[in-house]
């Protein structure tokens, strides 16, 4: 078949970082701390994905706004507590290396802010693997198309050529913005049940079943 698709943009968190548990247990945390009512972990998983600013203002509604700067400084204090418990998903390396070799163009297209990306990206010698990244803090949060209109900016790629993969209804509803095909996995942050409505080609259980999609459809 020929090749479908020349961009792949992929979600950090809940897609190749298996960090979903550490993340959650992070907010609870961070909430509680700054005297807030402690998230449920469906509420507090719902938020992934999003800027840490706006994430951490939806799940704690009863924390008034002059408290968000300290929220958002007991987060980044647990997660860099738990940092070491996060681990890429099995099969990503072989992935991405395979998806390189294809010649895809690979990016990230992230929550995170651009210190956190970058660490993580070193901590897992990732580096090299992308062609390009955008991050929460350096443009437009999920679900805005910023992000991904940029990193098809950059690399020359138009939206029909273009798939975003991702853990969450807010990546599927970036790559709609953006006019993008999406792809998602049911492993990372939010139900599957809630994907269909947003359209993925197809739903991944598993890395090593993304990865035989791609191969055969992208």
């Amino acid at each position: 078949m020929p090749r479908r698709f020349d961009l792949i943009a992929f979600d950090w968190d809940g897609t190749l970082f298996d960090s979903t548990a550490v993340i959650v247990r992070c907010i609870q945390e961070a909430v509680a701390d700054v005297g807030g009512a402690r998230p449920s972990a469906r509420d507090a998983a719902w938020v992934i994905g999003l800027g840490l600013g706006e994430a951490l203002a939806r799940v704690a509604p009863d924390v008034p706004p002059e408290k968000y700067h300290e929220l958002g400084l007991r987060y980044r204090y647990h997660y860099v507590r738990s940092q070491n418990d996060v681990v890429l998903f099995e099969g990503v390396l072989p992935l991405l290396d395979t998806l390189h070799a294809r010649g895809y163009k690979l990016a990230v297209a992230t929550g995170k802010s651009r210190a956190g990306l970058n660490a993580a990206l070193a901590g897992a010698a990732l580096e090299k693997r992308f062609d390009s990244s955008r991050t929460a803090d350096e443009t437009q949060g999920k679900p805005h198309p910023q992000m991904l209109l940029e990193l098809m900016d950059e690399q020359g790629v138009a939206p029909e050529r273009t798939l975003m993969i991702g853990d969450t209804t807010h990546d599927l509803q970036l790559a709609r913005n953006a006019d993008c095909a999406s792809v998602a996995v049911s492993y990372g942050a939010h139900d599957p049940a809630d994907f269909s409505a947003l359209g993925p080609l197809y739903v991944a259980h598993s890395v090593a079943r993304l990865q035989d999609w791609l191969l055969s459809h992208a």
